[in-house]
């Protein structure tokens, strides 16, 4: 290690960051807490040395990667680290701005940190927007559970299927004798059929902007899949980047979050549920698209439709993932294992599968 390289913490909040830096053996030491300014982070910087000897890094949080594209751009090596993957003494129970950025100086210094990928503005952009979508189908949940318990809470039973267009109908025809129930049953109409047309617009958005992507061809190829269309094709690619940055399938399993996890002693072996870490979208995602995989392996004339400019090689691994996911279906629900036991084991499996698509050079044939 270089006695010259200044590792800096960076403690960073919407309104300030505390900053210290650790050099050579020393201990770390604590510079200074200024307002959340760049311009003014900059100077403070050059006071600890060239900007080439600076090596800085700070938590993902709210912030978002603005900061770290600032420095990056004034010639100052700068690392996102991952609040979940820090280092910490069971004992330690004081916690401030200055410690804490005393202690990422440190730790930068050691090489223990563990760094998230920052994306493109572009990818940001996108991911951004596939993130609100999901915000609006949560909104649309509530505000269609809403107005069910609503109407339940004054005998008003449908016995068909829910939110269909007769459904929504039934709904509007609904009378209520007092003002202020007809006007709560407006207004929960409205909230309904509000989030429904924001999911709407965010679709055709997609459908419009993905093509235009540099992960475009990606998106078409992860088509291929039983149970991955636009959506979750577009969530994989834009939420994960470049898959060729993990070296294994095993990595990219884990890094979702769908490796078993464990609690072992001496003799003593206790594995327990999956770590649930990284992405929870993207990993409900892929569980939500294994449930595809219950049905016996066949190429049906959409998924055809979406694979026609796929590679070969490509064509066979969705079809290997359809054999292989559905034996182990079949396998797991024969020895009376869960249901949601066995969709996870088969999301796992198709975290693989997608992890061998991300590795071919070519993905698209004309």
């Amino acid at each position: 290690m270089s006695d010259s390289i200044q590792f800096v913490g960076l403690d960073v909040h919407s309104k300030s960051i505390a900053l210290a830096f650790a050099t050579g053996r020393d201990p770390a030491m604590f510079v200074c807490e200024l307002t959340n300014d760049v311009g003014r982070l900059l100077k403070a910087l050059d006071r600890l040395g060239p900007r080439d000897g600076l090596r800085c890094a700070y938590e993902a949080g709210p912030t978002g990667y603005g900061l770290c594209r600032a420095l990056t751009r004034a010639g100052i090596r700068c690392e996102v680290i991952a609040p979940s993957k820090m280092p910490r003494a069971a004992g330690d129970k004081v916690k401030t701005d200055r410690r804490d950025a005393m202690r990422l100086a440190h730790l930068l210094r050691c090489g223990d940190l563990t760094t998230v990928r920052v994306p493109d503005e572009a990818s940001e952009a996108m991911r951004d927007m596939l993130r609100s979508r999901e915000d609006a189908k949560r909104a649309q949940l509530r505000a269609r559970h809403q107005l069910s318990k609503f109407l339940l809470r004054h005998d008003r039973r449908w016995p068909k299927s829910n939110w269909t267009k007769q459904h929504i109908e039934w709904v509007e025809q609904q009378v209520f004798e007092h003002p202020a129930q007809a006007r709560v049953l407006q207004e929960c109409l409205h909230a309904v059929n509000e989030s429904s047309a924001r999911i709407q617009r965010y679709d055709a958005l997609l459908q419009e902007l993905a093509p235009t992507t540099e992960q475009a061809d990606l998106i078409e190829a992860l088509q291929a899949f039983r149970g991955i269309r636009l959506l979750t094709a577009s969530s994989i690619a834009f939420e994960l980047g470049d898959l060729r940055r993990f070296s294994s399938a095993k990595k990219l399993m884990s890094y979702i979050g769908l490796t078993p996890s464990e609690d072992s002693s001496g003799d003593r072996v206790r594995r327990g549920g999956i770590t649930k870490a990284g992405n929870g979208g993207l990993r409900r995602l892929l569980v939500e698209s294994s449930w595809a995989y219950r049905h016996a392996p066949r190429e049906a004339y959409l998924l055809k439709k979406r694979a026609e400019r796929v590679s070969p090689n490509i064509r066979k691994i969705a079809w290997a993932a359809q054999v292989r996911l559905n034996a182990r279906y079949k396998k797991m629900m024969g020895r009376g294992k869960g249901a949601q036991k066995t969709l996870v084991a088969m999301a796992r499996e198709l975290a693989g599968f997608i992890w061998a698509v991300g590795q071919e050079r070519t993905l698209i044939v004309n």
